[in-house]
């Protein structure tokens, strides 16, 4: 019986498998006055009959102000310019806004629309969304943490 567990190489040792390192989350700076930092994210909710639209959401994060919500099927980045540029008119412009790396926040066109207005834009890091199904994380305030949490309310307080 050994000779043929031999033969058919069955007596190799499997190698357990090592664990990726991951970086230690920087912690979330919370802004001293408002109109410093605002996050924005996009919400994508569908509705009992199949359609799904999409809700931009931008907070100020010292008092977690709702300052915008844009729905649409359709969020392209000049959309998000525009309503970026209907908040500043009305409420004054930030030092820098915090976002995900979404396809719209990455875009050439946000950001020189940014630079323009020297805006900073802060991406968070990357596989770290601070989603609320860890709240112990979101509790400690990393990564988006207040848009996330306003996203959760809008999605089950609101439209539920």
């Amino acid at each position: 019986m050994y000779r043929i567990y031999c033969e058919l190489s069955l007596n190799l040792r499997i190698k357990p498998r090592r664990r990726l390192k991951r970086q230690t989350p920087t912690a979330l700076a919370v802004p001293d006055a408002v109109n410093l930092t605002w996050s924005m994210d996009f919400m994508h909710v569908e509705l009992s009959n199949g359609r799904s639209f999409r809700a931009f959401n931008v907070i100020d994060d010292f008092n977690r102000e709702d300052l915008a919500i844009e729905v649409d099927t359709s969020l392209p980045a000049p959309r998000v310019m525009r309503a970026l540029d209907r908040v500043i008119e009305w409420r004054g412009m930030p030092k820098a806004f915090r976002c995900d790396n979404g396809p719209e926040y990455i875009s050439e066109a946000l950001a020189a629309w940014a630079k323009k207005h020297s805006i900073a834009i802060i991406f968070i890091q990357l596989a770290n969304p601070q989603h609320l199904k860890r709240p112990r994380e979101a509790r400690k305030g990393r990564g988006m943490a207040y848009v996330e949490r306003y996203n959760c309310t809008v999605r089950y307080d609101w439209l539920n």
